[in-house]
């Protein structure tokens, strides 16, 4: 009887299958049908709850101040989340066809708001961008952001196969989109105006306009935007003391360089939620504007960071619906909510960490406002709609559907 040599038995041994690269487990994780709607599920209600905790946090020594109860301001931002969930679920329920019915009125509606709005307004720090519907307050420039959005969507996915002449892509986007761009200008709304200007641009990219259009455009937009800067002696301060606030310390550079403060003294993982020293009233709009800069202060750099890949989900996942429909008006919808949110909370970071000016612009879903609040929940729950509408994502929730229900008939 012969023995095998630890050779042959090397040679004739069956392999071991190599572990699989973590690229492959997160490629096939990323093909399966429902990982765009669980990404945009799990990114927006993680921003969500971020924001409540930061709200809290953020905004609890000034509600006691004023209020004599620490828990005013949250409590407000939790009615807002109450009414905002609910509709995010409708409007992710809601079939394309019916939003589609809706964009022609919600355009108008938008426009009739923000004509009262630069008549009857109310002007807050600067800027007449505020109307009072009886005991309520609002900013109906933060609602014509998605009816905009969706309002052009659905002209485009009309003129789907004549978008190749360049009339048939300006009008009537373009006159309707500056139309209610010069209505937040004359309200002095310079942060919301260049948000409406990406979402025009970033629309008019997605339908293949031509690169001379938007050559032609740069020069009148940037006249635009230094005269109105240039007209207000406290936006022209903010502008021109950016790049280094510490030169205005207790005029216009105050803000900003707190914000400043904020930031840099959270280190890696922050001090710990609630322990912000800014909030107690060095830093002015903690709990709105500037609430990413106590965020950064409590939850340091890792904080920062998850917010930031946060808001990455949700472009990646919403991208992928925009490549994958073959469903012109979600295509454009999708593109047209991303280059909103994303290009919103870019422009709110950016001004916190003192590249941008101070501007006046909200994170989405993580500062407080209800204005604000409402119409990016709504604008999510359409991308979850997309999401759940394709195809192989269908097919699955249906099947998951299916086995429900056969499971509950065996239990009976």
């Amino acid at each position: 009887m012969t023995t095998a040599t630890p050779e042959r038995s090397r040679r004739f041994a069956v392999p071991r299958p190599r572990p699989r690269a973590w690229t492959g487990a997160l490629r096939d994780a990323l093909d399966r049908p429902l990982t765009t709607y669980y990404l945009l599920l799990g990114a927006a209600a993680l921003l969500l709850t971020i924001g409540l905790i930061m709200v809290l946090s953020a905004s609890s020594v000034g509600s006691y101040r004023s209020t004599g109860n620490s828990y005013t301001v949250v409590l407000r931002q939790l009615t807002w989340v109450v009414v905002g969930v609910p509709a995010a679920f409708l409007a992710s329920r809601v079939p394309n066809q019916w939003v589609r019915r809706l964009t022609y009125p919600a355009f108008s509606l938008s426009l009739v708001l923000l004509v009262a709005t630069a008549i009857f307004g109310e002007e807050i720090n600067g800027n007449k961008n505020w109307l009072a519907l009886g005991p309520l307050q609002s900013q109906p420039s933060e609602i014509a952001k998605l009816s905009l959005i969706i309002w052009a969507a659905h002209i485009y996915a009309n003129k789907e196969r004549r978008l190749g002449r360049v009339h048939e892509i300006l009008v009537p986007v373009v006159p309707g989109m500056l139309l209610a761009t010069l209505l937040v200008v004359v309200g002095r709304d310079l942060g919301t105006a260049l948000v409406f200007v990406s979402i025009l641009a970033g629309m008019l990219w997605v339908v293949g306009a031509p690169m001379r259009l938007f050559l032609l455009a740069t020069m009148p937009i940037a006249v635009g935007a230094l005269a109105m800067a240039a007209t207000d002696a406290e936006r022209l301060g903010r502008i021109t003391n950016f790049v280094d606030p510490f030169q205005d310390f207790h005029g216009s550079g105050w803000q900003p360089a707190h914000g400043l403060y904020a930031i840099s003294s959270g280190g890696l993982f922050g001090q710990g939620i609630g322990a912000s020293q800014q909030k107690w009233g060095s830093l002015p709009e903690a709990h709105t504007d500037y609430i990413f800069a106590v965020l950064g202060e409590e939850l340091g750099l890792v904080g920062t960071l998850l917010v930031v890949g946060l808001f990455v989900t949700i472009a990646f996942a919403a991208l992928r619906i925009a490549r994958h429909t073959a469903d012109p008006f979600v295509r454009y919808a999708s593109f047209g909510i991303v280059v909103w949110l994303i290009g919103q909370a870019t422009i709110n970071v950016g001004m916190v960490l003192a590249l941008l000016p101070v501007i006046g612009i909200p994170l989405p879903l993580v500062s407080y406002g209800g204005s604000s609040l409402l119409p990016t929940l709504t604008a999510l729950g359409l991308l979850v709609g997309f999401a759940r509408r394709e195809p192989a994502a269908a097919r699955a929730l249906a099947q998951r559907r299916k086995i429900r229900s056969a499971g509950v008939s065996a239990r009976r």
